[in-house]
């Protein structure tokens, strides 16, 4: 299993460029911190109706 993993990372440092790979962790963060960022906003806002609906 150990041979595996480093025939696993050894193919992936050799077929990607580092240029690439930070591309792509970049990317999916980017993603990630949006759709966090969508979610913050729209709970606050459920939250402010849920408040007033009550008075």
């Amino acid at each position: 299993m150990k041979k595996l993993n480093i025939f696993l990372i050894a193919f992936v440092v050799a077929t990607l460029s580092s240029c690439q790979v930070i591309g792509g962790l970049l990317k999916a963060s980017f993603a990630v911190g949006i759709i966090v960022a969508l979610v913050v906003v729209f709970l606050i806002i459920w939250l402010i109706s849920a408040f007033r609906g009550r008075n």
